[in-house]
């Protein structure tokens, strides 16, 4: 089941952050700090697992930072999910054969099910939905929120 922890809620708002305040320039991880308030030592980390993923992309350099490596309406919150649940290494304990008849038979199915339920509504979240949410929220970007236009 998703489990919403620190890393997962950080690496979300980050790649937002990163959609929500592009502009010509990438965006450096100390601005995601300073506006998001996530502590360096997690940003990097799941900045470059993102890198790694394909969801962003690293620009190096001195005008360096990190941009999506997809448009907006490409990337959805159930592929972070699944990058962070990487990361973190934890195995499904639904996945355990473990536990008695009733738990392997009725339980676990159940919550196998609900788990790809969930799992299906964070794979037809994009970015881009939530981008526009936060504009229409009246949430101040640095550079506004363009609608991604991309074909």
């Amino acid at each position: 089941m998703v489990r919403l922890t620190k890393k997962l809620l950080f690496a979300i708002e980050a790649v937002l952050d990163i959609a929500y305040n592009a502009g010509d320039l990438p965006v450096q991880s100390g601005e995601i700090t300073r506006r998001q308030g996530i502590p360096r030592r997690y940003l990097e980390q799941v900045l470059q697992q993102l890198v790694r993923a394909g969801v962003l992309a690293g620009v190096r350099g001195p005008r360096g930072g990190y941009r999506l490596a997809r448009e907006r309406r490409r990337v959805s919150l159930g592929e972070i999910v699944r990058v962070v649940r990487e990361l973190d290494g934890a195995g499904d304990p639904l996945d355990e054969n473990i536990g008695a008849l009733l738990g392997q038979r009725v339980v676990r199915p159940v919550w196998k099910e609900l788990n790809d339920e969930v799992m299906k509504r964070l794979d037809a979240i994009t970015i881009e939905d939530l981008c526009l949410r936060a504009h229409k929220d009246g949430v101040p970007g640095e550079y506004g929120a363009k609608i991604d236009f991309s074909i």
